[in-house]
């Protein structure tokens, strides 16, 4: 057995174990926990040779501490085992014949902080952490890939007054989703700042204004300064029905060391409307391009946004604009009862030049099967006109969490 099988079954018992311990005892000062994903993932790219067959399993275990005089502390390891032939472009397999899945086999430490709360309105965390704001449009944890994106990191959250939130976070190490061993699997020395404000406005939403301040050596191009301010909440209309809205702008410039210069916008506006267990929203997004740079969300759980083809994880130079219909279905009630359906469809075009990117249909469905275990079902095409190449994606995945 090589050494990265013998960590992954030493990792497997550990994880197995803390499950059992989970399940079996939660009010120890010590309570274990697990996450396990299984998850085969189908590329046909146009232009590639091969398609690519991802079949892989995610454990995640850890540990969070009971709290002691406003401390406590969560440790967390990861792994990641390739099963059957790794039929795909891991970034670093050289398989370059092969759609890229960014789900290479690894055994990580993914998350180890210590948090102090030495009042209710404060709490600070340092530490490696997974760190979420607001829709994930500007930083996320990528929970979709198999490995999360994680920051080494302090982060300060106060509570002042009621409804009233400040969060800041410091981070000088971003581990990213491709694994220590890619060449952008992490980014060292960083001077990343981030604050956030939020006010809940009873019967409205929540209006919240950020800064985000990314000095990255490792990845110039993806310095930037972005300031903005986002507005987001829903409002009962009747006994079932609801409206949902969202509205946000931001400016981003060049920061530290990108070697660019420029000065450019982005523009959100998502209504919708639910009704009892359906939901239905549209939505016009904008990642303003001048030709030579756009707007970039690198910290974002970017699999969110522009469809799950994934084909805008970086902004095209000539910026990005994607008009959106999502539906959403999910029965709270019945033999059925936690049965989740969802369709979206997009139209990508650029901000300058007038080009047509494509089109993309998406749709999943998911089922809980009892307390734990979850199954979904997922697929994505993305048909290419003047940008990237027609690609189909389909993913099959079972979760347990204890």
């Amino acid at each position: 057995m090589n050494q990265a099988k013998l960590k992954f079954a030493l990792f497997l018992a550990t994880a197995l174990g803390a499950a059992g311990a989970a399940q079996a005892d939660t009010a120890k000062p010590l309570t274990p926990y697990a996450d396990i994903r299984y998850r085969l993932e189908i590329v046909d790219q146009a232009g590639l040779p091969n398609d690519a067959t991802a079949s892989t399993l995610r454990l995640r275990a850890g540990v969070r501490t009971a709290e002691w005089n406003g401390l406590s502390a969560v440790v967390e390891g990861e792994a990641i085992a390739v099963l059957g032939a790794a039929s795909y472009n891991d970034t670093v397999n050289g398989k370059v014949a092969y759609p890229i899945v960014a789900d290479r086999g690894d055994v990580v430490l993914n998350q180890a902080f210590l948090r102090w709360r030495p009042v209710k309105q404060v709490e600070l965390t340092g530490g490696r952490q997974a760190i979420n704001l607001d829709n994930q449009r500007w930083v996320g944890s990528v929970g979709w890939r198999q490995n999360d994106q994680t920051f080494d990191a302090g982060r300060l959250v106060m509570k002042p007054v009621k409804d009233l939130s400040i969060d800041y976070f410091y981070a000088w190490r971003v581990n990213r989703v491709f694994g220590p061993d890619s060449a952008q699997g992490i980014w060292r020395n960083t001077d990343i700042h981030s604050v956030r404000a939020a006010y809940a406005i009873k019967d409205v939403g929540t209006l919240s204004a950020y800064g985000l301040w990314l000095d990255i050596p490792s990845s110039p191009a993806n310095s930037s300064r972005t300031l903005g301010v986002r507005m987001a909440g829903e409002r009962k209309v009747g006994k079932q029905a609801k409206l949902l809205y969202a509205v946000e702008y931001a400016r981003q410039q060049d920061f530290g060391v990108n070697p660019a210069s420029y000065d450019l916008s982005y523009f959100l506006a998502e209504p919708g409307l639910g009704y009892g267990p359906f939901t239905l929203k549209g939505g016009f997004e904008r990642l303003e391009g001048n030709g030579s740079a756009a707007v970039q969300s690198p910290l974002a759980t970017l699999h969110a946004f522009n469809g799950w083809a994934d084909k805008f994880l970086t902004t095209p130079t000539r910026g990005l604009r994607d008009i959106y219909l999502d539906a959403s279905w999910k029965a709270a009630k019945g033999p059925f009862k936690g049965l989740g359906l969802r369709a979206a469809w997009h139209d990508y075009n650029s901000t300058v030049g007038s080009l047509n990117y494509g089109q993309e249909w998406n749709g999943q469905i998911s089922y809980p099967i009892g307390k734990h275990l979850t199954v979904l079902g997922k697929v994505a095409r993305y048909d290419a006109d003047a940008f990237a190449t027609d690609t189909t994606k389909f993913w099959f995945s079972l979760e347990a969490k204890f």
